[in-house]
């Protein structure tokens, strides 16, 4: 910085120069070199070992009680399943780095490539990262889905990050996922459709189905209400995976050539977005059709 000095000239004439004078402000880099920047040292390293796949797990904090204060329907409702899917697609879009996201009821997993570096590759800020922007694409997409029911209060997610370090291990995980939905969502179809179609209460409707197996719970609604639990939608049964891929579009473009009139043209380009699925994970047919989304395990 400069500051004006006052100086007498040959002749009696006076003149204002500038001449350095010293900084009121100094950077933020140099301020941080205090005597209390030692507290750093008490933060830990979290930083997730390398050649592994990153996965981010979300839940549903409370969500039972999320869904009945917000009238969801029973046993599964396709606006709530919308909207997960929804907010999960606006993580995806915003950390490019994750390959494949599997979701059902209130839980979503999102995978990040082995080669990832984001956020340096630091499981805590990878893990608030995923939950504040799923959270907050929830709040924000609400009434796409819910229209002019309002939100009583804002739903929370928790997080957790595992790491799986070879193709089979992050299969064996989304396997594991899926074969959760079906459990799940088996036992609800049929305690519902006791309920509320049977005419059983809450509890008579769960004494009857203690240590039942799938099949008898198959058995119960086919018999009993003419239900064939197999054409039930498959994204109750198998959930939604999430994955990128290309998509070729033709678009018109104005062309303009020197000394030439502007000519419009159709121009093909490809570009990737998230499409869902709702198949089966566990079998190999949707890695075959898929093989670009697992890398070479021996990276």
């Amino acid at each position: 910085m400069f500051g004006p000095v006052l100086c007498r000239l040959p002749g009696g004439i006076k003149t204002r120069i500038l001449r350095p004078v010293a900084r009121i402000f100094t950077s933020s880099s140099r301020m941080a070199k205090s005597k209390f920047e030692y507290v750093r040292n008490f933060e830990t390293d979290d930083t997730c070992l390398k050649n592994c796949y990153i996965v981010v797990r979300l839940d549903g904090r409370n969500f039972h009680k999320f869904a009945e204060q917000h009238n969801f329907l029973k046993p599964n409702d396709d606006r709530a399943l919308g909207l997960m899917t929804c907010s999960a697609r606006s993580v995806m879009e915003d950390l490019d780095d994750i390959i494949i996201s599997y979701g059902q009821s209130d839980e979503f997993s999102f995978v990040f490539k082995r080669t990832s570096n984001w956020f340096k590759r630091r499981a805590s800020k990878l893990m608030t990262h995923v939950a504040s922007q799923f959270s907050s694409s929830y709040v924000f997409y609400w009434k796409d889905y819910f229209g002019d029911q309002p939100l009583l209060y804002p739903p929370g997610f928790d997080g957790r990050v595992v790491l799986y370090p070879s193709n089979r291990n992050l299969r064996d995980y989304l396997s594991w996922r899926q074969a959760d939905c079906h459990v799940n969502n088996l036992y609800n179809t049929v305690f519902w459709t006791l309920v509320q179609k049977g005419g059983l209460t809450t509890t008579q409707a769960e004494d009857r189905l203690k240590g039942t197996l799938a099949s008898d719970k198959n058995e119960i609604m086919f018999s009993e209400f003419d239900i064939n639990y197999n054409k039930e939608p498959l994204v109750h049964r198998k959930g939604t995976t999430l994955i990128w891929e290309k998509l070729e579009e033709t678009v018109t473009k104005s062309v303009k050539l020197p000394n030439e009139a502007g000519e419009e043209v159709l121009v093909t380009r490809t570009r990737r977005r998230v499409s869902a699925h709702h198949c089966d994970v566990i079998g190999n047919q949707f890695w075959e059709e898929h093989p670009n989304i697992l890398e070479d395990d021996n990276c």
